[in-house]
């Protein structure tokens, strides 16, 4: 059995993990999805503060207080750049990494260095795309059932966590093996380039689906089974 922490991305939350996660545990594995700090159900907590290293501090805390070893972080999108910091920062807690179709920045690179948002609506405390936005291009692969369901669940994405820099003093250096990167043949976003770049500097296996960004609401058995793919190896 294995312990799975999955990691979620900007503007949705643990939720968005339920159908890998029904998937994982049916198969008998330990499976945590947590909401980050500010975002999904806990969006009315926002405030100054939040960012991506003080939303890895919490789910660090989360391992240690739940004495969870071996664990196999899996980070989407933003949920890349948690994952990244949370791995440094309880290295000894981790066991396996798997990015999903997900950011894995450099020491002191912000999300625009990578991405482009064409209509993000700010304010002081939060940013995201706008809900015309969101409909039409960012769950726009979804079916109408399944759009209206995330649509509803959608949310802004802390802004600190958006806009700084990260830090990463020792990530990079440190050795991961057993990594996998996960592309989404059909996403636009983080760009192919970005994620050869992880895999190679990693040296992690490359899978590929092919879906857009959102694998775990579009294929899930297929996310939940690329995941796996590596337990027993290393």
């Amino acid at each position: 059995m294995a312990c799975i922490l999955l990691i979620h991305g900007a503007y949705t939350g643990g939720w968005v993990w339920s159908r890998v996660a029904a998937e994982l545990r049916a198969a008998g594995h330990h499976v945590l999805a947590p909401s980050l700090d500010g975002c999904a159900e806990r969006a009315h907590l926002i405030r100054p503060g939040i960012t991506t290293e003080s939303q890895a501090e919490e789910l660090a805390g989360l391992l240690f207080h739940e004495d969870l070893r071996e664990v196999v972080l899996v980070g989407t999108s933003t949920g890349g750049m948690v994952l990244c910091r949370l791995a440094e920062i309880a290295r000894a807690r981790v066991g396996r990494l798997v990015f999903a179709d997900a950011l894995a920045l450099r020491d002191g690179e912000r999300v625009a260095d990578i991405v482009r948002r064409p209509t993000a609506v700010s304010t002081a405390l939060t940013t995201g795309p706008s809900r015309e936005d969101a409909e039409g291009r960012l769950f726009a692969e979804l079916e109408p059932g399944l759009r209206a369901w995330t649509l509803a669940r959608y949310r802004q994405h802390p802004i600190a966590a958006m806009e700084a820099p990260v830090r990463l003093e020792r990530f990079w250096d440190l050795p991961w093996p057993n990594s996998t990167v996960i592309w989404c043949r059909r996403s636009a976003n983080p760009p192919q380039a970005h994620q050869r770049r992880t895999a190679e500097s990693l040296n992690a296996r490359w899978l590929e689906l092919d879906t857009g960004h959102y694998p775990m609401l579009t294929e899930p058995v297929a996310l939940a089974r690329m995941i796996l793919a590596g337990e027993g190896e290393g």
